[in-house]
């Protein structure tokens, strides 16, 4: 069980303690073997690499399924906060035979009232920061490198489009949420598009009971698509 953690760029495994419903080390390492790292670059985290101006959301995907090659791991499930849901989008384009089921958890997706949310927040919390940290890196770059990220397929889940999403047959469970940077709308149509999708409750982030029963919701999901 491969657990990409949330708080966008700066997405760490810290995350998964501090600000997630649920940790899915802990709630789920009774079942599955779960493995989790800090994200590329992320401010407070311990992995550096490339700003790679031409390619983000594939960059990222480098490092996921390098991880996995790494470990000798072929096969395996996915759970991804946030920034994790895009993520996942292009895990499941990159290697679907590789992805046995995958869960988007909150999953960021695009909000049409706030169209430049995430290029403006990661300006602000990660751009600045980063160039502060590494001399060879610079605004224009990380300017360059969010618009490619975040404006190119900007009115869905940004790393995939729905033609992709609607031609998808992995088992997907989403989890939403329905915050300024999680919109449920967007969620939901990924929910829908991908014909082997389902959806948990909503609201089900509080109170603990409904935590509970969410997390029940996605243990029984991951228990169907264990391959045997």
């Amino acid at each position: 069980m491969l657990v990409i953690p949330g708080g966008g760029l700066n997405a760490t495994i810290g995350y998964l303690s501090a600000r997630t419903p649920f940790n899915p080390m802990s709630e789920l390492s009774d079942q599955f073997r779960c493995i989790t790292m800090d994200l590329r670059n992320a401010i407070g985290g311990g992995s550096s690499g490339p700003v790679e101006v031409d390619r983000p959301w594939d960059s990222f995907a480098d490092d996921q399924l390098g991880l996995m090659d790494h470990l000798g791991i072929d096969r395996f499930m996915v759970i991804g906060f946030c920034i994790g849901g895009p993520f996942i989008w292009k895990m499941l384009e990159r290697a679907p035979e590789r992805v046995v089921a995958a869960v988007p958890a909150t999953p960021s997706g695009f909000r049409p009232e706030v169209p430049d949310l995430f290029y403006r927040n990661n300006m602000k919390n990660w751009a600045a920061a980063l160039c502060e940290k590494r001399p060879d890196v610079t605004m224009e770059m990380c300017s360059a490198f969010l618009k490619k990220m975040y404006h190119e397929n900007n009115d869905f889940v940004f790393s995939v489009t729905r033609d992709f999403v609607r031609g998808c047959t992995t088992p997907v469970l989403v989890m939403p949420d329905d915050t300024e940077p999680h919109p449920y709308a967007t969620a939901e149509e990924s929910a829908l598009l991908a014909p082997n999708a389902q959806m948990t409750f909503f609201p089900w982030k509080e109170p603990q009971d409904r935590v509970a029963m969410a997390v029940r919701h996605l243990r029984t999901f991951l228990t169907a698509n264990t391959p045997r």
